[in-house]
């Protein structure tokens, strides 16, 4: 994982992600991973442990996995941590590299169609 070419966490989202490992049985591991998204290109998903792939973040203890086809998407992005009295939930942080969805955890790169990979646009005749 080369210094300053992974994904950055802040101390909330290392906060909680190390939290849940721990009620997971993975302590120290957690996986993250893109999936196609409907209102940005890409969508984060965090599971428990190492499922497959190379670390691309650690912060306080905490070893972030990724797909190793995912990594350079991932390289740059800021992965922080909102919590309140009715939940709570990673979010990218937008950047001049990124926009962002209003729900935090969809990102497109910068410059990028905002229309998700594979969506149709509109029928013309």
């Amino acid at each position: 994982m080369p210094k300053g070419h992974s994904l950055r966490l802040s101390a909330a989202a290392a906060a909680e992600l190390g939290r849940q490992a721990a009620v997971a049985g993975t302590p120290g591991v957690m996986h993250i991973d893109l999936v196609e998204g409907s209102c940005e290109r890409w969508v984060i998903r965090i599971r428990p442990g190492h499922l497959a792939g190379q670390p691309v973040a650690r912060a306080d203890g905490i070893t972030l996995f990724a797909p190793a086809d995912q990594g350079e998407r991932l390289a740059g992005l800021q992965l922080d941590y909102r919590g309140d009295l009715s939940g709570g939930g990673f979010l990218v942080r937008p950047s001049a590299e990124v926009r962002t969805c209003a729900c935090g955890a969809a990102f497109s790169p910068a410059g990028s169609p905002a229309e998700p990979a594979g969506a149709a646009g509109p029928a013309t005749k």
